[in-house]
């Protein structure tokens, strides 16, 4: 890079600023060529001034160095999300801690409570440390956007003034950067202040690593069916609610609530149902949205919900619906319930589809099917898969520790596409997963133990600052 910018600076100065007469002919005709009739001069006329080279040279090594530092950035934010999760759950336990003490004092010896205040005091560090990190990111951000500005505003002088090729080389590099820096805010902006409920984006690019909460209300890794998660659409004053379902079979008997995450994790539910012995759901793949579970049923073969707030039973049979399709080593996955920002979904595979992916869209009112697509993914071959924003997501087994999103459907413009997105599993085995749309992450059920991972995404907003230049 550094080397054609020199070229062409040395070509500038010869050519771009002045009229050059490589032969001149008087020259000749008069011989004033060094007293020789047999040579010819050549006449230079150069301009008064010369490239800067130098001042270019270092804006090539800033471009370098910036680019550098914001690789580096981008690596922390996957960092600190983490960390961000660690922390919160690692507040939770040790608050539950704390209460067991405040209830039961006499339980617990001198010991136990220089533990507890040991873990406060590292917590308390770790905050510390990941503030500080936290603010040194935005800190850097606004300096390279400060440095990519002065940069910009040198070039922009260096075009006037001089050869505008020669600047329009490094300007491109700029471009790149000014757009990488961009990359990094929107990053921090969707970890620290995401966009929920936005579907300004072109799909998911990336699922972050696993993040591992406990394992079940009943303690035993026996209850390796069921599912755990949010309302996707919750009631008032029931938004930060989590529910659990868990049964030794591909059986639906009961769920439990909690009114929030603490709870959750410290297992005391709020509120019980049992549901009705000829009511009881198969498969794993249920949801609940808006107080109301949506599940699977047997006899008849279809689907059923329950209305948690009326005790209200109802269901619904898919004709064309088989039985014969079910998802990769998950038994009874016929149905795979599903809701996003669009609404409530169901997936199935029909005979006429050869045991294709098929989508339906469910009116929920009436929960009756709106309207249906037919895939191309043949549903055996698929481990399990989600919606987010109107496009399904079909998810595969490449190894014992790693799930693959591989194929996704888009149902507003019918396009299907095959991708590669790779990401760790907890544990090999798992026969729940869903996205919930009021907090962007994807809930799993893997072998009794409750995991979620974050999205990101490939937004379009346009960027709330406007770039400084345009490329013509």
């Amino acid at each position: 890079m550094i080397g054609t910018l020199y070229f062409l600076a040395l070509l500038s100065s010869t050519v771009a600023w002045g009229h050059v007469d490589l032969w001149s002919e008087e020259s000749m005709r008069n011989g004033t060529g060094g007293g020789s009739e047999d040579r010819c001069t050549c006449d230079a006329f150069l301009p008064s001034s010369t490239f800067p080279n130098n001042e270019l040279v270092v804006i090539v090594e800033a471009s370098v160095e910036i680019s550098h530092k914001l690789e580096l950035e981008m690596g922390k934010l996957e960092d600190y999300e983490t960390k961000l999760i660690v922390y919160s759950e690692r507040i939770i336990k040790l608050t539950a801690e704390i209460e067991k003490v405040e209830k039961n004092p006499d339980a617990f010896n001198d010991a136990d409570l220089d533990e507890i205040k040991v873990q406060i005091k590292q917590v308390e560090a770790l905050i510390a440390e990941l503030q500080v990190s936290i603010k040194a990111s935005t800190t850097v951000f606004v300096s390279l956007r400060v440095e990519i500005t002065a940069m910009i505003t040198k070039l922009d002088e260096l075009e006037k003034t001089y050869d505008k090729n020669t600047v329009l080389v490094t300007r491109r590099e700029y471009i790149k950067i000014q757009l990488q820096l961009e990359e990094c805010e929107r990053r921090h902006q969707e970890i620290f202040n995401p966009n929920i409920g936005s579907c300004a984006h072109t799909g998911v690019i990336k699922v972050s690593k696993p993040i591992v909460s406990q394992l079940n209300a009943h303690l035993n890794s026996g209850y390796r069916f069921g599912g755990w998660g949010k309302d996707s659409k919750p009631v008032p004053d029931r938004e930060s609610m989590y529910w659990y379902s868990g049964y030794t079979s591909a059986s639906i008997v009961d769920v439990r609530f909690y009114t929030n995450y603490k709870n959750l994790i410290l297992r005391n539910h709020f509120q019980h149902h049992n549901l009705h012995s000829s009511w009881i759901g198969s498969g794993n793949n249920f949801i609940i949205r808006d107080n109301t579970l949506y599940y699977q049923i047997n006899s008849p073969f279809g689907l059923a919900k329950l209305n948690f707030t009326t005790m209200k039973y109802e269901s619904r049979v898919i004709p064309k619906a088989s039985n014969k399709f079910s998802y990769t080593n998950s038994p009874n996955q016929f149905f795979d319930f599903a809701a996003d920002e669009n609404g409530l979904w169901v997936t199935y595979a029909t005979e006429d589809s050869s045991g294709r992916l098929v989508i339906g869209k469910i009116d929920e009112p009436s929960f009756g099917l709106e309207e249906e697509w037919v895939t191309s993914v043949y549903k055996p071959g698929v481990h399990n898969a989600f919606m987010v924003c109107g496009v399904l997501y079909a998810i595969r087994t490449i190894d014992i520790q790693t799930e693959e999103i591989f194929y996704k459907f888009d149902t507003k413009t019918k396009q299907e596409s095959y991708i590669s997105i790779p990401f760790e599993r907890f544990q090999e085995n798992y026969v729940n997963l869903d996205y919930n749309p009021t907090d962007q992450k994807l809930y799993m059920y893997n072998n009794g133990y409750y995991v979620n991972y974050h999205l990101w995404f490939n937004h379009t907003v346009k960027a709330t600052v406007k770039p400084p230049f345009v490329l013509k």
